[in-house]
């Protein structure tokens, strides 16, 4: 039976985090910005968790130094692997360069360039391999067995599903749910129903913040707050698995159909998918155009940048909202702003023609 991780093991996470990972805003969207860019208006109060803030533009900060931070001096000392399409390769890379470990990266070979060298950037090894998440994993470990490497998965762990969960903590603690102003947000007997919508892949964000939600949230708002998963179509395993409660795994050729690289992992992970069972409440999907037209929208209506995978949750928001639980708080986490170059400019073409018609 999984071991469901607790909120002490969250707070702990928090605590190591300290100082490492960047406490990062909540950005409220106001109406009028969103008719002004041609979108519809919401029935909720719309927020963006921007993890695009953090020091490697994503939330894989997290997880990874709160498992690295935990390795003992003689693990550090023969260094650690990791496999990912990016972002949690960035992630490994600088929480090893923090606490002086050497880092060896399993890449795809068609990762976005931007990533590859940025995870260069931070001094870590890379090692490319085909585009199926199944040989990411398949290298790494023979690696770790050759070399004495330590495995830093990117989901599958509870270290890693901690340190994600701490960004559920602190959307709990600036929406006045949780610490001192606590007592001033609107409660379950308001109608002040929330929201919190996560990107899913392999699930390590989605179960931390869901888990950290569920757990911390005060039972005077048991029912009324929920967590969602949120994916593109051409690579939704996770909510073929969520809605048969049976893990599946989609094959490489059709996950990697979707522009969203960081969530084309072929399946959820064993404990992340127990942890999505016990507290996640739904999961809808969005197409390729939808996830477009949220980062145009999120750039005009804020100036944040989202990579299409970051962008999934505002798509579900913009155009699955009647899918979703009424409430009068959603909170869309972008998770990562690591854009490639040609999406970014394209971006920035679409805004500027916007703001001169």
């Amino acid at each position: 039976m999984a071991q469901i991780i607790t909120l002490d093991e969250i707070r702990a996470a928090q605590r190591r985090l300290a100082g490492v990972a960047v406490r990062t805003g909540l950005h409220r969207v106001r109406p009028e910005r969103l008719r002004l860019a041609g979108l519809a208006e919401l029935p909720f109060e719309l927020y963006i968790k921007a993890e695009s803030e953090q020091p490697i533009g994503s939330f894989k900060l997290r997880g990874a130094y709160n498992r690295i931070a935990q390795l003992s001096p003689d693990e550090l000392g023969r260094g650690v692997i990791t496999y990912s399409s990016g972002n949690h390769a960035q992630g490994v890379a600088y929480a090893a360069r923090a606490l002086d470990a050497r880092a060896v990266i399993v890449m795809p070979e068609n990762a976005p360039a931007i990533k590859i060298e940025a995870t260069k950037a931070l001094g870590a090894e890379i090692v490319l391999v085909g585009p199926a998440s199944s040989e990411r994993r398949a290298k790494a470990e023979e690696l770790a067995r050759t070399h004495g490497y330590s495995i830093i998965p990117p989901y599958d762990d509870a270290a890693i599903i901690a340190g994600q969960g701490t960004c559920g903590l602190e959307i709990l603690e600036q929406l006045g749910v949780i610490g001192p102003d606590a007592s001033k947000a609107p409660g379950a007997n308001a109608g002040g129903g929330v929201v919190v919508l996560s990107p899913v892949s392999g699930g390590g964000l989605l179960s931390g913040i869901a888990a950290a939600v569920k757990l911390a949230a005060p039972p005077q708002w048991e029912g009324r707050i929920e967590v969602w998963g949120a994916e593109p179509e051409l690579a939704a395993d996770a909510k073929e698995s969520f809605d048969t409660k049976t893990l599946v795994e989609w094959p490489a050729e059709m996950t990697t159909r979707t522009r969203c690289d960081g969530l084309r992992t072929q399946s959820l992970g064993e404990l992340n998918f127990a942890h999505i069972l016990r507290f996640v409440d739904g999961i809808v999907t969005v197409s390729e155009d939808q996830i477009l037209a949220a980062m145009r929208g999120l750039l005009a209506t804020t100036g944040l940048v989202a990579e299409p995978s970051g962008a999934v949750t505002l798509a579900a928001a913009l155009f699955h909202h009647a899918e979703l639980p009424r409430c009068q708080r959603l909170v869309a986490v972008l998770s990562g702003g690591n854009i490639e170059p040609e999406l970014r400019r394209e971006l920035d073409a679409g805004a500027a023609r916007a703001a001169s018609a």
